[in-house]
């Protein structure tokens, strides 16, 4: 896992199966990683409209929803359904050992 700044992200089994859980990470970014049909994703904790935290939003098909004004974005790729203009940075996961790493986005 060289060349990348992981994050560590805890143990896989300690996410339950449609669980969430805030990842907080060095400069105030907090990360919201879901555990939705046996596969984990990891989004920005931050609706792109207006800053909303995402991590109250229970995961339904794939999507999720801005607290603030009902957005829906989709969890696999952050992008939300009504806007294409509209995008959540998204993490890369991976589990080893048991382990949940989160990789960046890449930088714009």
């Amino acid at each position: 896992m060289a060349d990348v700044q992981w994050i560590a992200a805890g143990r896989a089994d300690a996410l339950a199966p449609g669980a969430r859980k805030l990842v907080f990470v060095p400069g105030g970014v907090s990360i919201v990683v879901y555990h939705h049909q046996g596969r984990f994703f990891a989004l920005e904790n931050s609706c792109p409209h207006a800053g909303a935290a995402l991590s109250a939003s229970a995961c339904e098909g794939h999507l999720i929803s801005c607290p603030a004004h009902g957005l829906r974005f989709d969890v696999r790729n952050g992008q939300c359904t009504a806007s294409a203009a509209l995008r959540i940075p998204t993490y890369g996961v991976v589990m080893e050992d048991g382990q949940l790493w989160l990789s960046p986005p890449p930088a714009a």
